[in-house]
């Protein structure tokens, strides 16, 4: 990935409708938004509502409407994983055919013990990988992994992480019948051609875990770019849990200005009081991802922290 210009360029941004967007959805947006711009691509967006339970009703249409107020405009129409099952099974099913998935009968409780990833997800401890327990039905269905996934991230540099220590087999079709935000994920951006993810740090693991399901599907990885994530006082990520500020609240140009800041892009100060395009524009043209900082995480500016 570079600040150059790439012909065949597709970036995307991929928002939950959990609820509005918050400062470090906007940094995220941002960010992906001129690296596409800047390289000559194309930037898409995918609402990312597979997680029925967790969406909000009107949060998708808000999205939408304050990335356009923000002049972040978007390629073709968006995409929405509430829509895309079909794509879902028919990648499960192969997976399950070539014998990459199994069935898993264990539930929270019984995981509860075993070992902690970095990300400080639980690592499967493989009690169903060789065959159900006796009397157990499968409630989910996994994907084996092993070996080690490593990968260059524009931003923070090297990966490398041990499958098995470090992640374990991870969950692809849920126990309420809803398939994995990380099957998905890969689906979607195999199918819309993405060439190049630029997103939060907060997904590092999440890279790891879809980089891995790309191989079993034969799928292309794109190149990674992992912006710091936006935290609170508490060095918490800002999050609807963390009562984030919606960022649809502020003018455009004063939350575009602190955003490309926190990015380490420098903007003049008069930009702050510009219309939103204008603001956009100069970003777009003074984009360079070497400026970004080389960290998980950043202090949010207090007027757009949390409530």
């Amino acid at each position: 990935m570079t600040d150059k210009a790439t012909a065949n360029y597709i970036g995307r941004f991929a928002p939950s409708p959990t609820g509005p967007l918050h400062f470090g959805s906007l940094v995220a947006a941002v960010a992906s938004f001129c690296v596409a711009r800047a390289a000559g691509g194309r930037w898409l967006l995918r609402i990312d509502d597979v997680d029925t339970p967790r969406c909000v009703a009107g949060a998708a249409e808000d999205i939408l409407a304050t990335l356009a107020r923000f002049g972040l405009e978007w390629d073709g129409e968006p995409v929405w994983q509430s829509r895309r099952t079909a794509a879902y099974r028919a990648a499960f099913e192969g997976l399950r055919q070539a014998g990459h998935v199994f069935g898993c009968a264990c539930t929270r409780r019984e995981l509860a013990d075993s070992a902690i990833a970095p990300d400080g997800s639980h690592v499967y401890p493989g009690t169903c990988r060789d065959g159900l327990p006796p009397g157990r039905e499968a409630r989910a269905w996994r994907v084996r992994v092993a070996g080690c996934v490593a990968f260059e991230d524009a931003i923070q540099g090297r990966q490398q992480v041990q499958l098995e220590d470090e992640v374990g087999d991870f969950v692809v079709l849920r126990a309420d019948g809803l398939f994995a935000y990380q099957l998905a994920a890969v689906v979607d951006d195999r199918d819309a051609g993405v060439t190049d993810i630029v997103r939060g740090a907060d997904l590092l693991a999440s890279s790891v875990r879809q980089i891995h399901l790309r191989h079993l599907l034969g799928a292309p990885t794109p190149r990674h770019a992992h912006v710091p994530v936006a935290l609170d006082a508490a060095g918490e990520k800002l999050s609807k849990q963390t009562l984030a500020r919606a960022i649809g609240a502020y003018t455009p140009g004063e939350a575009l200005h602190a955003a490309l800041a926190f990015l380490g892009q420098c903007p003049p100060k008069d930009l702050a009081n510009a219309p939103a395009t204008q603001v956009v524009d100069w970003a777009v043209a003074n984009w360079s991802l070497g400026d970004v900082p080389r960290c998980l995480g950043a202090r949010t500016p207090d007027s757009f922290a949390s409530q």
